[in-house]
């Protein structure tokens, strides 16, 4: 973490290294932005907002280069250590800041959320994140990968940290409470998650709600179309740093021309994708107020080989290109060193309730 340590006595913020922060360069992770950047003549518009509720910016965290990646390996200026087990990946990209708060070093960091960026780290460190809904934080001053469906969200130790988080970048945001007789739709996605993190998950929902289970057609598809916005987009926003390959890891170069290559005309078919999963979401939301899965279909993994790290994502991109809010919480695995964590899914703009839900199930764990 490059270290600022602003005075005073407001919450510790730590902040990814793709959000700007006045006198400060914005890195993305890459010396291909790296070399050019200057420092910001102005905080980015969350920050901002952070600062005038009282936060002090303590640092800028390390990401997976360009945001394009979900492991946080970072071959450039080195990968987070996941503080729960070394040989394990911190899960990115926003993985300094998740290994910002799992260590204490910060009461609370931002991150952003293109596919699962502020969930993955959350569930691989074992600390509580919130994708917020699509648009309800401004992007002004964030490095863009996506923009169609790039977020900001706060990461934090537990619910009250990522209710403070919220309280920060949002003044006067206050949780709803929790309804005691609410159902949780569980969503079932066959195949994909290990049997034990699905068990795992199950068996922590049922401490505090009734589940329902329930399936999801377009969840699949969802996947594929939300690459499709961010393979397009990537290309189109940071296409020019292809100029210079020494600049950019191999991954990332590769990953690049890789992604534009498998959009290439499928911009149609994923916007009808994001209408079909989201009117399909919406039906779900008249039964439950709440749909939970897995965050991971695995614990954190050692370092991948190759594209791995984009398997991370099966469970949370769906969510972004539906552009819904998602509280992501660790739970126990039993037998296992390392927990997993729950996705809690709900209606656009319901970042209130998400919270309150959260922290009942929080709760009902302890």
């Amino acid at each position: 973490m490059m270290r600022l340590d602003d005075v005073g006595d407001g919450p510790r913020l730590a902040v990814k290294d793709a959000i700007d922060v006045k006198g400060t360069p914005t890195s993305a992770g890459s010396p291909a932005v790296a070399d050019r950047a200057e420092p910001a003549a102005a905080d980015a518009a969350v920050v901002a907002t952070a600062r005038s509720q009282g936060a002090r910016i303590v640092g800028k965290t390390n990401l997976t280069e360009l945001c394009l990646g979900a492991d946080g390996v970072n071959p450039w200026f080195g990968t987070p250590v996941n503080p729960l087990d070394p040989s394990r990946v911190p899960g990115g990209s926003s993985s300094g800041s998740a290994v910002a708060v799992a260590t204490g070093e910060a009461d609370v960091a931002l991150g952003t959320d293109t596919a699962g960026s502020v969930r993955i780290p959350a569930a691989c460190c074992g600390i509580a994140s919130l994708k917020t809904t699509y648009g309800r934080v401004p992007l002004d001053g964030v490095h863009p990968l996506a923009p169609s469906v790039d977020v900001v969200g706060p990461m934090a130790r537990d619910v009250a940290g990522v209710t403070l988080g919220m309280g920060l970048i949002e003044p006067g945001f206050t949780p709803a409470p929790y309804d005691p007789g609410m159902t949780v739709g569980r969503l079932r996605i066959p195949g994909v998650a290990e049997p034990a993190i699905d068990a795992a998950v199950d068996a922590a929902l049922r401490r505090a709600f009734r589940i329902v289970d329930e399936t999801c057609a377009h969840f699949v598809d969802a996947v594929l179309a939300n690459g499709a916005f961010v393979g397009e987009e990537a290309y189109r926003h940071n296409g020019h740093l292809l100029a210079d390959s020494s600049r950019l890891s191999e991954r990332i170069y590769r990953r690049v021309n890789g992604l534009k290559a498998d959009a290439k005309g499928k911009r149609g078919w994923a916007e009808a994708t994001q209408r079909a999963i989201r009117a399909e979401l919406d039906t779900l939301f008249k039964r439950h107020p709440v749909l939970a899965l897995p965050v991971l279909p695995t614990v954190a993994p050692p370092p991948p080989a190759g594209d791995d790290d984009l398997l991370l994502c099966v469970l949370t991109a769906p969510f972004n290109l539906a552009g819904l809010p998602v509280f992501a919480l660790p739970v126990p695995l039993p037998g296992s060193h390392l927990p997993t964590a729950v996705q809690l899914v709900g209606p656009a703009g319901s970042e209130e309730m998400l919270c309150g839900v959260a922290a009942a199930l929080a709760a009902a764990l302890s």
